[in-house]
């Protein structure tokens, strides 16, 4: 009997709640510590590009966004038309920028680094310079790095146009820089970096906006075409946030922007630089261009390399093979919709796991059946992914997986212990009681196995006492086969009359049967229904 309590005070409420809840707690400090170690990233990475490229869809500012490539097609036409071999003469791009402030461009961006002379002369850089300088909107390219390039801002070189208010992210400031020449430098209204920061797994899904490099602010090529359009001189940045221009642009931790991606490569307005060129000549001659200038007025326009052997390809969430200047275009895109995507805090992160992961595992210690332990596991899988996919659209980087590496093992460790538990419980009660009581009340005892006291309780019974009339004259006739095929027809048919009507056998002895009524659970009619039994016979 101590053993049979014991089984049933393993299933009370509390305790099985105090198990869940415990099952959930270690589960969840498990998933956060590998969440917080970053042996998650690489999956989350990988689930977090499933929803980019789910969601990604062009947004109303990319409409003022404009991409001039210099493609395959460029450098095919440039060997054959004009014999151009690489590098190009850097007088072939005075069209594109001339061409391109004609047009009423707000900002002609060329992601581009000029940082060697031009190898068919001095001249041949002083042209490209006089025209940026004559666009008044030209944005130039520099590169940051931490072991390259010159450690100190370059005497005459242009100053950043902007003033940081507030203390810069540790990691985005840096000790070297390299630069364009002086006479492409000097014809940029602002300077800006090119500098990429792809992930761990080398895939570009944020970039750093601003960066620090000899007391100032530099800012990538997106923001410096904004703030130079917009007339910004003002970059505040504050814990995990900076505003510029009445943008606000949620950081992570490392100072970065997640960008909200609007689709695949050219999903911004493109043309190739070779019909630029072509258009810009023909302007000049009188003749129609190939590119309506309307294609660029009042555009952010782009500049920048996409053939593939010129090497400024990277992976982002959209494809392994995805142009640099569109990451910029991009983060300018972002910047016109104040869109940007929000990391969620760690704290809100500690706090979902922990909650879904003491949820799920009291839940599913509560399950009673098959059926609603199947419920309440798909249903709790199922929500660290509804999270996810759900907070994308407001604007919001959910982490999948560390609430699903707490959930799941949550759930599993309930039904586990369901199984050990409620599951011996129940093969008890069935091995018990399957030859004194009827399957329905046997079924009633294994989900409420609560209403057996096995300490023994007082209450009103209504008891069956029947026999076979002259059954010691029957058994003398027959032989023992027989007399067990009699015995056998009879007592199942009797029994099966008892079990109808709730009853429960107490005992067989030979042809006699006990049964009773209100035991082991309650039955209102129990009279009534022993006599409908006993009138049955």
């Amino acid at each position: 009997m101590t053993g049979k309590r014991r089984i049933f005070r393993r299933t009370s409420r509390a305790r099985r709640l105090l198990e869940g809840a415990a099952m959930g707690g270690l589960c969840a400090a498990l998933a956060l510590g590998l969440h917080f170690s970053g042996a998650l990233d690489g999956l989350e990475y990988r689930l977090w590009d499933l929803r980019v490229a789910a969601f990604a869809k062009p947004s109303p500012a990319g409409g003022g966004i404009r991409l001039v490539m210099l493609d395959q097609a460029s450098l095919d036409w440039g060997a054959r038309e004009n014999r151009l071999g690489w590098p190009w003469p850097r007088e072939v791009y005075v069209p594109i920028v001339d061409f391109l402030a004609s047009a009423g461009a707000r900002s002609i961006v060329f992601d581009v680094l000029f940082t060697e002379p031009s190898i068919y002369g001095v001249a041949d850089d002083q042209a490209l310079g006089d025209s940026a300088r004559s666009s008044r909107r030209f944005v130039g390219a520099m590169a940051l790095s931490a072991g390259e390039g010159e450690s100190a801002w370059p005497e005459g070189f242009p100053e950043p146009p902007f003033r940081l208010l507030g203390d810069p992210p540790r990691t985005g400031v840096f000790p070297r820089g390299v630069f364009p020449i002086p006479e492409i430098a000097s014809g940029a209204a602002v300077a800006a970096s090119v500098l990429a920061s792809p992930d761990g797994d080398g895939v570009n899904r944020r970039l750093r906006l601003f960066s620090v490099f000899d007391g100032r602010p530099v800012p990538s090529l997106g923001l410096a075409a904004y703030c130079l359009d917009k007339g910004v001189r003002d970059i505040r940045v504050e814990e995990n946030r900076m505003e510029v221009g009445g943008v606000v642009i949620p950081l992570d931790r490392d100072g970065l922007a997640i960008l909200n991606y609007r689709g695949p490569s050219q999903t911004h307005g493109a043309v190739s630089a070779a019909a630029v060129v072509r258009s810009a000549l023909q302007l000049q001659s009188g003749e129609k261009p190939e590119i309506d200038p309307d294609f660029f007025r009042d555009a952010h326009v782009i500049f920048g390399f996409t053939a593939l052997g010129l090497l400024d390809l990277r992976p982002t969430p959209l494809s392994a093979v995805y142009p640099g200047m569109e990451i910029h275009a991009t983060a300018l895109d972002n910047l016109l919709e104040g869109d940007f995507i929000a990391p969620v805090s760690g704290g809100a992160t500690a706090a979902a796991v922990i909650l879904l992961a003491l949820a799920a595992g009291t839940a599913v210690r509560l399950c009673r059946s098959a059926f609603s332990s199947a419920l309440v596991f798909i249903g709790f899988a199922a929500i660290p992914p509804a999270l996810g996919w759900g907070l994308y659209p407001a604007g919001y980087w959910f982490p999948v997986l560390a609430p699903a590496a707490a959930v799941l093992p949550s759930l599993l460790a309930g039904l586990t212990a369901n199984y050990a538990g409620e599951g011996l419980q129940k093969r008890f009660i069935k091995s018990a009681f399957s030859q004194y009581l009827s399957p329905v009340v046997i079924d009633r005892l294994v989900h409420n196995p609560e209403q057996l006291r096995l300490g023994g309780e007082k209450r009103p019974l209504s008891i069956l006492f029947s026999d076979i009339r002259g059954f010691t004259g029957i058994s003398e006739k027959l032989d023992p086969v027989a007399l067990t095929a009699l015995l056998n027809e009879y007592l199942s048919e009797m029994t099966a009359i008892i079990y109808d009507f709730g009853g429960t056998i107490d005992k067989y002895e030979g042809d006699a049967i006990i049964a009773f009524w209100n035991a082991p659970l309650d039955l209102p009619n129990h009279a009534e229904n022993a006599v409908r039994a006993a009138l049955t016979y």
